[in-house]
């Protein structure tokens, strides 16, 4: 008689707790998909939602990407350039800068 006046009384708050938990499952699937964020299925795995907005996104990064890694090897193919005319005109320009004083003492 006791344990059914214990179940009579938890029966409301086990109730609540119960739509508490699936409230906040419902509202962190909604932020996970609305963030962007792989949902997971019951064994862990990560499940992205398809739909033709999430792909046209992906082909835009990708070219968005290309286009970066283009631009960063021309980069580094101007910055070597730039390297290699400052170090061999200060090698030159001083090489010249002692040729000129030399000439003077010989005068």
């Amino acid at each position: 008689m006791e344990k059914a006046m214990l179940v009579e009384a938890l029966a409301p708050f086990l109730a609540v707790g119960v739509l508490c938990i699936s409230i906040a499952w419902v509202t962190t699937t909604w932020m996970r998909i609305k963030n962007g964020y792989p949902l997971e299925n019951s064994w862990g795995k990560s499940v992205y939602p398809k739909n033709d907005q999430a792909v046209e996104r992906v082909k835009l990064l990708t070219q968005e990407n290309a286009e970066l890694r283009a631009e960063l090897g021309s980069v580094k193919d101007r910055l070597g350039n730039v390297e290699r005319i400052v170090t061999d005109s200060g090698y030159h320009l001083t090489h010249e800068i002692d040729r000129l004083r030399d000439t003077k003492d010989a005068n």
